[in-house]
């Protein structure tokens, strides 16, 4: 389950990987630049949804209906939220 920017940023990082693509060849084919492939691998919570989301589908990420992946996920417990950030 991605609970994180970085948790997303490491999945687009693998799938890259597994391409055998650079992140300047990612940024190329994603219309990005390379600055920007490099702060979504990082886990940079301020990147642009957009942009994540198309290299993501770039990599093979198949983000699917998120009703259906919540079906096959592990029902949590509604206050499981501990992984987001506290603010006082």
């Amino acid at each position: 389950m991605i609970r994180s920017a970085a948790d997303f940023g490491a999945l687009v990082r693998e799938h890259r990987k597994k391409q055998g693509w650079t992140q300047t060849q990612l940024a190329e084919r994603c219309g990005t630049g390379e600055r920007f492939i490099v702060d979504l691998e990082n886990g940079k919570p301020s990147c642009q949804l957009e942009k994540a989301l198309i290299a993501a589908r770039t990599v093979g990420i198949d983000l699917g209906d998120l009703k259906a992946a919540a079906q096959i996920a592990p029902a949590a417990a509604d206050d499981d939220l501990d992984y987001l950030p506290r603010f006082s």
